[in-house]
């Protein structure tokens, strides 16, 4: 049995049981039985599964880690914690995100107006809004509302200009005006693909000659008691711990100064997100060294060592961790729709009466192949397909004679990788990896793994049953889109390997994992394959609850939705059938019954069964 590197990256979310993979919670429902019962209402196509109780675990992990490490370095200030709105949007996602955090007034982070008026509208009157990225004099006086109706808001300037708007606002009207942090723009720089979010050419931020302008400026507004936060960022998916150690000694530091400053309202140090998360199947590439334990003992530590040092009081340590919260709640499950090889299947040789030499004895190969002779007689059946091969462009051989040729080599070569499969030597590695199966999935890469095909960033992928036999097909994964770039290939220094299935007699389900961050927010229409159907479950101690449904929209939707107008198109091509003069009034009215229902389902395939 083959864990697909379930120790690596599934933080026990997961286990297999009887072959199957299952919740590790509660009453511990198998995944495969989630995804038949969705179907069985005729639903088709990937499903994406919303795990609630992973978004909790996520945040009681947070905020316990931060609690003991407090705890455990006499740390004086306290811990909170906001989830940024750009990591997923979705309803149901931000939902469960307060839901599940309410206990903790756990709250939002904005970075845009829809973002900013989302919040308004979601947290609970006492948890935190913090407010990032640039500001128009709307935005901000969207933010000045939201002080006024009780939220606990801060603005986080990210140049010299925000903070001049702000002033302007607060001096144009009587509005409650609300907290103001300042962005620093350290010169610390992060690790990673992301890395570009920290350093002295960072996108955002304040420099130390700008950090004292703004003191300045709150001065001379008397707005100084409002300046309770410094933030900084030094990218999402922090894979080293070292430079976030760097930059915490570096903010600390300003923060210390800040409070020489005369900035006695200050008691806030906002750490940003980036709180990694683990995406690798394989120990030898592992994306993160350290954890969240690590993570927030770090923190806390080295904050109360220099703010000891500088004799100021502890600051409240924020953080806006998304990836972190919510990755893991996301599981998009697809059907495998085709195996590539699948015509290699000894039920479609077709022997003559009499046959080329070369054909019989590759008969006899596969007939009398054992794990003794594995070896040599595979290495006959590759030495007889060059042959047959050579034959065939000479043209001796015919193309049945080919083809038979092509299925006996192909069934040689699957007998010998399985009868080896305890003791592969290099040269099956080698040919196992060269030898690759095609699965092709009932998805699109394009909208459901996007930070795939845009950052090759990698994402767990298992197959949700089958798990008690050893997977032995080298598998290189192909979307239903017509672009090529639709292809997870096969990588021989991080191999997937998939199960043989005949795919005529059952069904072969792979879940992708740790979804919840960014992709769905992300994902693209291409081809015009939308969001898969989704549905939350509920698990219980005796069984599981499948709510807020929500199916993928259908195809007159998908059009209307990027600006046609879905009557239009149904009138055109309904008066095209009942002006066609090739078919009978019966015909048309079961044309025009057809053409109804396919219109009205999903974007993706219904091959399966």
């Amino acid at each position: 049995m083959k864990n697909y590197g379930l120790d690596l990256w599934a933080s026990d979310n997961f286990i297999i049981e009887n072959g199957e993979l299952k919740l590790n919670y509660k009453s511990k429902p198998s995944l495969l039985k989630i995804i038949e019962e969705i179907r069985s209402s005729g639903v088709r196509g990937p499903v994406l599964l919303r795990f609630a109780h992973l978004i909790r675990k996520q945040i009681d992990s947070l905020y316990d880690n931060f609690k003991h490490a407090i705890e455990e370095n006499n740390y004086k200030g306290d811990f909170k914690a906001v989830f940024p709105l750009k990591v997923n949007q979705f309803p149901h996602a931000v939902e469960a995100i307060i839901k599940e955090g309410k206990s903790y007034q756990y709250g939002l982070e904005a970075g845009s107006k829809a973002e900013l008026a989302l919040a308004m509208y979601k947290t609970p009157l006492g948890a935190n809004i913090t407010v990032n990225g640039f500001k128009d004099k709307e935005m901000i006086s969207l933010g000045f509302i939201a002080a006024q109706s009780g939220h606990e808001i801060t603005l986080t300037i990210e140049g010299l200009n925000e903070l001049k708007t702000i002033i302007e606002v607060a001096s144009e009207n009587s509005l409650r005006v609300p907290n103001i942090g300042i962005r620093v723009r350290l010169h610390s720089v992060g690790k990673g693909t992301w890395a570009k979010s920290s350093g002295m050419d960072a996108k955002f931020g304040l420099t130390a000659t700008e950090i004292i302008q703004a003191i300045k400026l709150l001065k001379d507004a008397k707005l100084l008691n409002k300046l309770t936060m410094i933030h900084f960022h030094i990218g999402s998916q922090m894979q080293d711990i070292a430079p976030i150690k760097k930059a915490l000694r570096e903010v600390g530091n300003i923060y210390a100064e800040l409070r020489r400053l005369g900035a006695s309202s200050l008691d806030n140090l906002n750490i940003g997100g980036g709180l990694a998360v683990e995406y690798e199947q394989h120990s030898h590439s592992k994306s993160r060294n350290y954890s969240i334990k690590e993570f927030s003992s770090s923190v806390v530590f080295l904050l109360g060592e220099i703010m000891d040092a500088k004799n100021v009081k502890h600051p409240n340590i924020f953080t806006e961790s998304g990836r972190f919260i919510i990755a893991s709640h996301l599981v998009l499950i697809t059907p495998v729709l085709e195996l590539f090889s699948q015509d290699y299947q000894e039920e479609f040789l077709h022997f003559k009466e009499k046959n080329p030499p070369l054909i019989d004895e590759l008969v006899d190969l596969n007939k009398l192949l054992n794990h003794a002779n594995a070896i040599e007689y595979l290495h006959d059946a590759l030495d007889h397909i060059e042959s047959i091969l050579t034959l065939f462009d000479l043209g001796y051989i015919d193309l049945q004679d080919r083809s038979n040729g092509e299925i006996l080599v192909h069934n040689i070569i699957k007998k010998a990788l399985y009868l080896k499969s305890a003791s592969p030597t290099i040269e099956l590695e080698q040919l196992q990896s060269k030898l690759q199966e095609r699965y092709l999935i009932n998805a699109s890469i394009f909208q459901s793994l996007p930070d795939y095909w845009g950052l090759k960033q990698h994402f767990p992928v298992m197959p949700i049953h089958h798990l008690n036999d050893t997977p032995h097909r080298a598998a290189a994964l192909w979307d239903i889109t017509c672009d090529s770039d639709g292809e997870i290939g096969f990588k021989p220094e991080k191999p997937l390997y998939l199960h043989d299935i005949n795919l005529d007699k059952d069904d072969y389900f792979l879940g992708f994992f740790n979804l919840g961050a960014y992709q769905e927010t992300l994902g693209m229409n291409h081809n015009l394959f939308t969001k898969p159907s989704e549905y939350t479950i509920t698990i219980t101690n005796s069984t599981y609850k499948i709510t807020n449904s929500i199916e993928s929209k259908s195809i007159l939707n998908t059009l209307d939705s990027i600006g046609y107008t879905k009557d239009e198109i149904l009138d055109k091509l309904e008066k095209d059938i009942l002006n066609s003069d090739f078919i009978t009034e019966k015909e048309k009215n079961d044309t025009l019954l057809q053409l109804n229902i396919f219109l009205q389902q999903n974007t993706y395939l219904r091959t399966t069964k």
